[in-house]
């Protein structure tokens, strides 16, 4: 059985290989760096090549677009130290800008500092007292024992278990201050950074001593 080709399908036939033809006239070529410094245009490239950049041509030998080399270890290393760079400086930003909304000056830091430490330190004192009216109650037991050792008698395990108690309860006391006092210094630090700081970023120094009165 014979097929009729049509004249419609010849033409389409032709213009697609027409088609073709033309977008292997214009395929783009590549100009590129050997291995041994020769330049090179191909309409192929080496994976290697790449790596050092390279021009795309057209067919006509212009320049399309440019293909910057790849960066190097050093050059990579370089670009995420400045991204952390930029970052660390935002937070300070950040940070600057919540100082400001506490204090307008160096000075108002000082006092804020000055107040928080009396306050803590009035604390400090009050479980000072505490300590010595536990001490008073300690040394009377303890007197009574002694008394009732000296006299050849038993100390009763109630005795005992008051002085036991009483020697824990100071220990307690000591251990909070102790704390507080940690505390305390942990603050004066903090607000010495924040004094400073506002030096800095309010351009005017502190007039009062960090150690309050």
């Amino acid at each position: 059985m014979h097929h009729r080709v049509s004249k419609s399908t010849v033409i389409a036939s032709l213009a697609a290989a027409g088609l073709l033809l033309s977008a292997s006239v214009q395929a783009n070529m590549y100009r590129y760096t050997d291995d041994n410094g020769q330049l090179v245009i191909s309409s192929t490239i080496p994976q290697e090549a790449t790596k050092r950049g390279y021009d795309i041509l057209s067919a006509n030998g212009r320049v399309i677009e440019t293909i910057p080399p790849a960066p190097t270890a050093e050059e990579i290393a370089a670009r995420e130290a400045e991204k952390e760079r930029q970052r660390q400086a935002e937070i300070q930003q950040e940070q600057d800008r919540q100082l400001l909304k506490r204090f307008s000056h160096p000075d108002q830091a000082v006092r804020a500092m000055h107040r928080k430490i009396r306050e803590l330190e009035g604390i400090i004192q009050l479980k000072r007292g505490n300590i010595s009216v536990i001490s008073s109650q300690l040394d009377s037991e303890q007197s009574r024992a002694a008394d009732m050792e000296r006299a050849g008698r038993d100390i009763p395990e109630a005795t005992l278990e008051r002085i036991r108690r009483l020697e824990s309860q100071i220990r307690d006391v000591e251990r909070e201050i102790a704390a507080q006092q940690q505390d305390i210094s942990a603050m004066k630090k903090e607000f010495e950074a924040d004094i400073k700081r506002l030096e800095v970023v309010t351009g005017q120094e502190r007039t009062l001593p960090l150690e309050p009165e």
